[in-house]
């Protein structure tokens, strides 16, 4: 092996496919978008946007995932970013690959990942959100690398994206460059055929637009859900950079 691989844990309807771009977008890098989720499409059978193109087009086997990982980084570049969402890695799912990566966990506060969830798909588990997961992963990925990981907040990125993205690659012992921060709009060659489904507003962007309150009401329904996922939010919000 040789370069560096960065596994980017973060669940749906956070700023992940911003920061696809950000790290996507250095000179040293190529992107991979969401190396599990075909594998996690077909083995759940969750009926999701386009899920008859995602099994047809890309990898369903993980161990061949993990093998791509951890072989050569596309194009001989320097970094390999992994944009992973946390309930793609299914319990079947190894781990192995874990120590030979380095990791950083993406979190945004759990209502604002409710509304913007709930705007797209009306009927769903909490499962989906991945916050549970995510716990879980921080706790197994500190365990095989023995250290924890980077925790960052994507309100912070979006607030200040140079200072925080700086901090960000400190953590992982690369280095920051101005590319993070500004990107062409449309679409990317790393992109998933889902894109087509869930990447419009990112699409349109050049760069990280500054917080603003969410629009999308929370269904009544889903509001039991918020205590469970504030239960395991918290534990990583605490450790954020």
């Amino acid at each position: 092996m040789s370069g560096v691989r960065i596994a980017m844990w973060s669940g749906p309807r956070n700023i992940s496919t911003a920061m696809m771009r950000s790290w996507g977008n250095r000179p040293d890098t190529r992107a991979w978008d969401e190396p599990f989720y075909a594998h996690y499409l077909k083995a759940t059978g969750i009926q999701q946007p386009g899920w008859d193109e995602v099994i047809e087009v890309h990898e369903t086997d993980p161990v061949k995932v993990i093998a791509r990982i951890k072989g050569k980084i596309p194009q001989r570049r320097a970094v390999h970013f992994l944009k992973c969402l946390t309930h793609h890695m299914l319990p079947d799912v190894s781990r192995e690959w874990f120590s030979s990566a380095k990791h950083f966990f993406l979190i945004r506060d759990p209502e604002y990942i409710l509304r913007s969830y709930a705007a797209i798909r009306s009927d769903f588990a909490v499962e989906e959100l991945g916050l549970r997961q995510q716990r879980e992963l921080f706790d197994e990925v500190t365990e095989r690398c023995g250290a924890p990981p980077p925790v960052v907040a994507s309100e912070d990125i979006l607030s200040d994206p140079r200072a925080t993205l700086s901090k960000l690659c400190a953590a992982l012992d690369v280095p920051f460059t101005e590319e993070m921060l500004r990107w062409s709009p449309g679409p990317r060659p790393e992109d998933g055929v889902w894109a087509k489904h869930w990447y419009g507003s990112v699409e349109k962007s050049t760069g990280f637009a500054a917080p603003s309150e969410s629009t999308h009401p929370l269904p009544d329904h889903l509001k039991p859900m918020l205590d469970e996922l504030y239960q395991d939010y918290e534990p990583l919000a605490a450790r954020k950079i």
